[in-house]
């Protein structure tokens, strides 16, 4: 179950983080391409800046905490999912934010 450990903490994440689009009605996930071009720059530079630490030999992953699906470059998806999953909780909480100090 060690493998699944990094997919566990990216589900709390998503836990922690959604209820607040229904609750609150923030429309993160309703404006769907809004949000596809804030995480685009994000993924990409990240991406790159994982392979390059991993072709350099100064990033590594523990393979027994992540699943084992490995794209080219040795990023693991779980990583990969990181830096979809955080950023998108990171914007349902900002707008959270928003909305409650909008409304009062």
């Amino acid at each position: 179950m060690r493998h699944l450990t990094y997919l566990a903490v990216l589900a709390g994440c998503l836990g922690a983080a959604l209820w607040l689009e229904p609750v609150l009605r923030v429309g993160v996930l309703r404006q769907w391409r809004r949000l596809l071009l804030t995480l685009l720059p994000v993924v990409a530079i990240f991406v790159a800046w994982d392979l390059a630490a991993i072709a350099a030999g100064h990033w590594t992953f523990d393979p027994e905490q992540t699943t084992g699906v490995v794209l080219p470059g040795g990023l693991p998806i779980d990583e990969l999912l990181f830096f979809v999953v955080v950023p998108v909780c990171a914007v349902l909480g900002f707008e959270a934010v928003r909305k409650v100090l909008r409304d009062p």
